[in-house]
């Protein structure tokens, strides 16, 4: 598996520093979420020839999947990351599905949601970049986001049928919404392109919580994955002690 930190780990630094501070871990990625903060994505792409690291998933720029009418909206916003993708070097983009709207049914915003995504399909297919539809808790950090659990989540992959759009499964999020998560990450590996990793309570690093990491990233790598988990968690300790112990009491175990 690939390792990523988010941009929130070092509060200050720039891109390329970041960058530098992946490298330095021996990690692989860098999830920049807001990509319209990038100055000049020449001098990003030559450092990320230097140093060997790049940035590995970025957001859209419009989250709100579930209202058929702002579809040209959120499309828009999608072309404009495509292309931020296509200079960068990014091959992942994360999405959110946006608030439930009162007054209307699920499944209507299910549907509209669904036929959103499939023309997104298309063009991420063009592109060559993956999708990922990001389920979220209610019940502490996000209360009325549509998509929660991993079911649904499924679900909704599964309707859209193109391998373009998939899950970005956040075990914070989901130790919340749900419990379960090794028989959840494992059940629909399938549709997942992406993990982020934090503990809970609190959403700092692996280690300060309830969540056992070793076992949950053991039984995702048992899977075959090979993909990216990206360390989105603030740090109760100096970010590089903490990723010092993150590498020396999970990482180690899990990638011998």
């Amino acid at each position: 598996m690939k390792y990523a930190l988010s941009a929130g780990a070092y509060k200050g630094k720039n891109v390329i520093e970041l960058l530098e501070k992946v490298a330095e871990h021996g990690f692989q990625g860098l999830e920049y979420l807001n990509w319209k903060s990038v100055a000049d994505v020449r001098e990003l792409v030559k450092a990320q020839d230097r140093l060997g690291v790049g940035i590995s998933a970025v957001c859209t720029t419009f989250f709100n999947l579930v209202d058929g009418a702002a579809r040209e909206q959120y499309l828009d916003g999608l072309r404009q990351t495509l292309a931020f993708c296509k200079e960068a070097g990014t091959m992942s983009i994360i999405t959110q599905t946006g608030q439930e709207i009162p007054g209307i049914s699920r499944e209507k915003q299910k549907h509209d949601m669904v036929e959103t995504l499939k023309i997104c399909a298309s063009m991420c297919e063009a592109a060559g970049v993956v999708l990922e539809l990001e389920p979220l808790n209610g019940l502490i950090n996000h209360p009325g986001h549509f998509l929660q659990a991993s079911d649904e989540s499924a679900e909704v992959i599964d309707r859209v049928g193109s391998p373009f759009i998939k899950l970005v499964f956040d075990v914070y999020h989901q130790q919340i919404t749900e419990g379960n998560v090794i028989r959840n990450a494992v059940a629909y590996i399938d549709r997942i392109n992406h993990f982020h990793i934090a503990d809970n309570p609190g959403r700092k690093q692996p280690g300060t919580g309830e969540l056992n990491y070793l076992n949950i990233l053991k039984s995702i790598k048992d899977t075959g994955f090979d993909g990216y988990v990206g360390l989105e968690c603030g740090y109760t300790i100096d970010t590089d002690e903490a990723l010092h112990q993150f590498k020396r009491d999970i990482l180690r175990h899990v990638e011998s």
